[in-house]
């Protein structure tokens, strides 16, 4: 982070006393952006003082702006290498070309914990540790702003649903707040963050962005916050109660911090002090920076390679194989000279989920090229659909009068209208698609339109495949089922003033069985299949279910039965149900590998690299068998209201506390070679343990493990608590044979209950269990240790 040279408080002060309060006014607002660049947001500055404007890019993935950045792995891919150093130099790839494409302040990164399965952001955060994601924050944040870009920590706090994400009222008692939702947030306070994003939910009946025990008693008091609070975008609901909770900056405009804020102050419901508090804490932290008296760097120029070979490094270092039955990976000898891929995403590379994370990348190569690259002139490499996302054309014949079914171009200002029908030869279900550039056409059937235009974001928060056809064009999708015979069509397309090209498409239940057909002949004709399957998650809706979308299970059965040397390669965004899980031979997941993806995964598969990623959220078995299935309660919650009756049994302590198996584990992840633990150490240090014990390559080739630490309850504390906690962990690369001895240190914090009596951390003491192993239920050495007072 980038100290300024001169006493802050001096020059802050002075800056404030020359400041109109209008111009203090338009600083704690966002505006628009006269010579915008793309980004999410813009707070104009006062130049006649050298207080310069602000630009806002969202940037958990990379940075969001209309020009090309660095495609990153998706967060919850980083956190699969459980490597806090790896987490800073992600920070610093973002902080660098954050600042070279002119921004100033990254929002970003997320540290909400994976609650539900079905959140639509998983993939934008770490996992469902406290303890993992707190160090991993901490460390991105450090490397965004070691590089003079203001990381912003969101979204305070637990806006961990999508569903109602703007209302509900999350209902959570202080010890599992403490312990289970904000431990991240304190970590990314201590970490220096510039500014702290308030969520939209509420907590406990109070609006976040206007929560006075979160905004003032936690952030402020508790944890020494001196930074800015912004909201979430259109997330105030108040002027004078929101400011005096805490709250400083409402984006990205002024609907209650621009004219009603200066109202307030004149009418006396806000104080100057108040307004000038705000002010100075947006204000510090641009001394901070360097950005009020010119001693921030200049901005560097993108290094665009280096920010590609971060991306492939980061995606193979979290690439996690859940499954390897007989070594089917990786593939070498007879099993690499004859492959087959199959699924949309093993042609066209799914980079980034969507939303503010989607990121547009110069270059992503085909992960079908890259395998083929990588298998050689020697192998045949076949490719079959399988699953269709993008749809066909509507035959010609099916639609009668003047159209072009291959696509449809409309001159800029000008408007063109069809009217006709749409013959269906048979009764079957139909998903009907339109491509198109501009503004969307209107397309009605039978009197009903197939694609409305929802109010708000509704072209912002799409996902990161199957609403982008590969020429770049917008997709949307309608599933009905058509009944034999004529149906009325008409449709209107506005040429706008760029022009519009447009495209009708259908998949049918006969076209899937032609797709599936076509795989099943390509399979059974391979040696080995690498198929390659997907889940489209964005910002603004939840998932539905855990399966995979569409018509991929069956898919993957049949390719399965016609080919048991099948590896499923998954590209989607959380915890995924694989009823189909045993037919396979392996299955590598890759969450959304960013730019560098189809490299990373080639890499993995055929070995160049060890598989290094773990699991950092539990997998359920199905969708009745995880922390919040079952209970509209806890998840979506019932009339505005979601209760976090779990208390403190988040993720993996929820399956230990009730017994229940989980697909796979938290903190599972194999590796091409075998490692073995030995001699268990425990000792009291201080306020902490000192863990130690030996790990050893048994294998035959070098491979990276993640050795975890987890620690049994207090005996001396009377409260509910977890059967274990994650203690620590070690990532470690060993050559075959190598042994190390490694020494895990685990906190006070960890071995900490929040006592609700004293509002405060009560330190566990007493005998205490310890095990060290693989994952959360791959426990290999068993220890205890006596916790002093």
């Amino acid at each position: 982070m980038i100290a300024s040279a001169s006493a802050p408080g001096r020059r802050v002060a002075r800056l404030i006393a020359r400041l109109t309060r209008d111009e203090k006014i338009s600083l704690l607002h966002g505006a628009t952006d006269p010579h915008s660049l793309g980004q999410a947001g813009y707070v104009p500055g006062v130049p006649r003082l050298g207080i310069p404007p602000l630009r806002l890019a969202d940037g958990p993935a990379g940075v969001r702006v209309t020009r090309h950045a660095t495609a990153l792995p998706a967060p919850v891919l980083l956190a699969a290498a459980f490597d806090p150093d790896l987490a800073r130099r992600y920070g610093r790839a973002i902080g660098h070309e954050g600042r070279a494409l002119g921004q100033d302040v990254l929002l970003s990164p997320m540290v909400n914990l994976i609650r539900t399965p079905y959140a639509g952001r998983n993939f934008e955060t770490f996992g469902e540790d406290p303890l993992l994601s707190a160090d991993l924050v901490a460390a991105e944040i450090r490397g965004i702003q070691d590089e003079g870009l203001i990381a912003t920590v969101k979204h305070f706090a637990l806006n961990n649903q999508e569903r109602d994400r703007m209302s509900v009222d999350v209902r959570i008692d202080e010890r599992t707040l403490h312990e289970v939702e904000l431990r991240g947030f304190e970590a990314a306070v201590a970490a220096g963050t510039g500014a702290v994003m308030g969520a939209y939910n509420k907590v406990n009946g109070v609006f976040a962005c206007e929560n006075a025990t979160l905004l003032t008693d936690v952030l402020r008091r508790r944890w020494g916050f001196d930074g800015w609070v912004m909201t979430d975008w259109s997330a105030a609901h108040s002027t004078a109660a929101a400011l005096a909770a805490g709250l400083d900056m409402e984006m990205p405009d002024g609907a209650h911090f621009g004219r009603p804020l200066a109202e307030a102050v004149a009418g006396g419901s806000v104080s100057e002090r108040q307004l000038d508090r705000a002010v100075r804490r947006v204000l510090s932290v641009l001394d901070r920076f360097g950005l009020l008296d010119g001693t921030a760097p200049p901005r560097p120029e993108r290094d665009a390679a280096a920010g590609a070979a971060l991306a492939r490094e980061v995606a193979e270092a979290g690439a996690t194989l859940l499954r390897n039955e007989r070594r089917t990976l990786p593939l070498t000898g007879a099993a690499a000279r004859g492959i087959a891929v199959i699924g949309p995403t093993g042609l066209h590379p799914f980079v980034s989920g969507g939303g503010s994370a989607h990121v547009i990348p110069e270059r992503a190569e085909s992960p079908l090229e890259a395998i083929r690259a990588r298998a050689g002139r020697d192998a045949e490499v076949t490719y079959a659909l399988g699953e269709d996302v993008y749809g066909k054309p509507v035959p010609r014949g099916a639609l009668d009068g003047d159209i072009d079914t291959e696509g449809q171009a409309v001159a800029p200002g000008e408007t063109w209208t069809y009217r006709g029908t749409l013959t269906v030869g048979e009764a079957d279900e139909w998903i009907l698609l339109v491509h198109y550039s501009g503004e969307r056409p209107k397309v009605v059937l039978d009197g009903e339109e197939l694609f409305p235009v929802a109010a708000g974001y509704a072209e912002y928060f799409q996902g990161g495949l199957v609403t982008a056809a590969p020429d770049g064009l917008t997709v949307r999708r309608r599933t009905l089922r058509l009944a034999r015979g004529a149906h009325r069509v008409e449709i209107t397309a506005r040429g706008g003033a760029g022009g519009q090209r447009f495209r009708l498409r259908r998949i049918t239940g006969a076209t899937r069985e032609r797709d599936v057909a076509e795989a099943v002949r390509a399979a059974r004709a391979a040696t080995s299949v690498v198929l390659f399957a997907y889940e489209d998650a964005t910002e603004g809706r939840d998932r539905t279910t855990l399966g995979l979308p569409g018509h991929q299970a069956r898919l993957i059965e049949a390719v399965t039965e016609a080919n048991p040397r099948t590896t499923v390669v998954l590209n989607t965004s959380s915890a995924t149900a694989m009823p189909w899980l045993r037919g396979t031979a392996a299955v590598l997941q890759m969450y959304y590998p960013g730019q560098e993806g189809a490299a990373a995964t080639a890499a993995v598969l055929f070995g160049d690299c060890d598989p290094g990623g773990r699991l950092t959220q539990s997998f359920p078995v199905d969708d009745d068998h995880h922390p919040v299935a079952g209970d509209p309660l806890r998840y979506p919650g019932e009339h505005g209201v979601e209760r976090y009756s779990e208390g403190v049994h988040a993720g993996h302590r929820w399956y230990d506390a009730e017994d229940v198996r989980p697909l796979f584990p938290f903190g599972h992840g194999l590796s091409y070679t075998s490692f073995g633990y030995e001699d268990l150490r425990v000792r009291a240090a201080g306020r902490g343990l000192d863990v130690s014990f030996t790990v050893r390559n048994t294998g035959r080739r070098g491979g990276v493990e993640v050795a975890q630490v987890y620690v049994g309850p207090s005996p001396d504390l009377r409260l509910d608590q977890a059967v274990r906690v994650l203690g620590g962990y070690r990532r470690l690369t060993l050559r075959a044979g190598e042994r190390r001895r490694v020494t895990v240190r685990v906190g006070e914090r960890t071995l900490s209950c929040w006592d609700a009596q004293r509002h405060d951390w009560a330190r566990g003491t007493g005998r205490r269990t310890v095990w060290t192993g693989a994952s959360s239920r791959d426990l290999r050495l068993r220890g205890s240790v006596e916790v002093p007072a």
